[in-house]
């Protein structure tokens, strides 16, 4: 006689879990899963909420002003400028200065009536607050109170996700502008916790929003186009602004008897390639900054044509700064890996590149070329986080 074996139960398949055990039931608590949490394992969160753009923009609706809508009982923002400005970048912890004073203004007005902003704000202040509190012997925070804050600062930003992907999903000239401010807080939260990759998703699918929605005006077959949504936040600027800034990242751990907040200690390499290296790339971020404020103010065709060809340029003056620098690497490091310093500078040269790409012209191969750049910007980001994953970013990578 057979035995007829118990029906198995099915199980829900779970299609937006995290990266990580998505494919085995992921319980979707975020920023990170309990499953991964529980195990012991890093949990690779969840894809960004500045979701691809078709190459047509979505229709915009009307505002929805729940969505929106505050309560005003907060009073200010939750930050100052001074300090938004310096907690844009954890750079700033090691005294590098930004000049992203109209940016701050910018967001936290927006805080006093967006709920995505505010809440990414309070995140960003409590995840930098915790950072700063770990002052070796400094302290007078106890063990429990940083878990709090940390924990506190993760669920604010859990909030801002939530926030931010209900006003995307019906587009507006206010939730567009809003989203764009928003993904500003979330790159410096995402640097915080140390999430590259996630940091670079933001970025790619920020600067996807400003350009599908056409931001500045733009050239096609007919002639100049006005922009179809201008007054839209330059998350583009801000974002050259951000890795333009020097980076003190190191590979070499500094001495046990420095304090944590000590600057890391610069290795020979970068001395060698960082400040010709560094210096050529500004000059080209600061010209490609120029030209973005004067296309925004474009009239005529003609005016088109002379920033198209110094748009030209800029891309030229790009390709010549890699091959340099490739070539630098070759005769002063071969066989050596790539400074984490130099992984940041080909982050903000694929930057620029993506931007000036997408600046003006809409050439038939032009989201192709956009794609490749776009995935080789995700690729770096994505070897950042893994060089990066002990690094303390108080100290220096810590070795195991």
């Amino acid at each position: 006689m057979t035995t007829s074996k118990p029906a198995s139960r099915g199980r829900t398949k779970v299609k937006t879990g995290c990266a990580t055990c998505r494919k085995i039931k992921c319980d979707e608590a975020k920023p990170f899963c309990e499953k991964c949490v529980k195990t012991g394992r890093k949990c690779d969160g969840y894809e960004s909420v500045f979701r691809p753009f078709s190459s047509t923009p979505q229709p915009i609706g009307k505002p929805d002003a729940s969505a929106s809508r505050h309560d005003h009982a907060e009073g200010k923002p939750p930050l100052s400028t001074g300090d938004l400005n310096r907690y844009f970048s954890t750079k700033t912890i090691f005294d590098v200065e930004l000049s992203c004073n109209e940016e701050a203004e910018q967001v936290l007005q927006a805080s006093l009536t967006n709920d995505s902003i505010r809440h990414a704000l309070l995140s960003l202040r409590a995840l930098r607050g915790n950072l700063e509190s770990k002052k070796e012997r400094e302290t007078s925070e106890t063990g429990e109170q940083q878990r709090l804050s940390y924990n506190y600062g993760l669920q604010q930003y859990s909030k801002a996700l939530t926030s931010l992907a209900s006003n995307l999903a019906y587009p507006s000239p206010d939730s567009l502008k809003s989203a764009l401010l928003c993904c500003q807080v979330l790159i410096s939260v995402e640097q915080v916790r140390g999430n590259f990759s996630a940091m670079g998703l933001h970025i790619i699918r920020g600067l996807n929003i400003l350009r599908e929605y056409r931001a500045r005006p733009y050239l096609t077959t007919d002639g100049l186009m006005s922009a179809r949504h201008s007054g839209l936040p330059s998350l583009d600027v801000f974002i050259i602004k951000l890795f333009a800034a020097p980076c003190k990242f190191t590979e070499q751990q500094p001495s046990e008897s420095l304090s944590i907040m000590t600057p890391p200690i610069e290795t020979r390499s970068d001395r060698k390639l960082a400040p010709n290296m560094r210096a050529e790339l500004t000059k080209v971020a600061t010209s490609t900054i120029s030209v973005l404020a004067r296309v925004t103010e474009i009239q005529s065709d003609e005016q088109a044509q002379s920033l198209l060809s110094e748009r030209g340029d800029l891309l030229d003056g790009l390709d010549s700064w890699l091959g340099a620098l490739e070539s630098l690497q070759q005769e002063t490091q071969p066989g050596e890996p790539e400074s984490i310093s130099d992984n940041f500078l080909r982050i903000l040269y694929l930057i620029l590149k993506i931007v000036l790409l997408g600046t003006l012209e809409t050439a038939p191969d032009l989201d192709a070329k956009l794609m490749e750049e776009s995935k080789q910007l995700q690729d770096l980001a994505n070897l950042v986080n893994e060089r990066l994953k002990c690094y303390d970013m108080r100290r220096g990578i810590v070795v195991a």
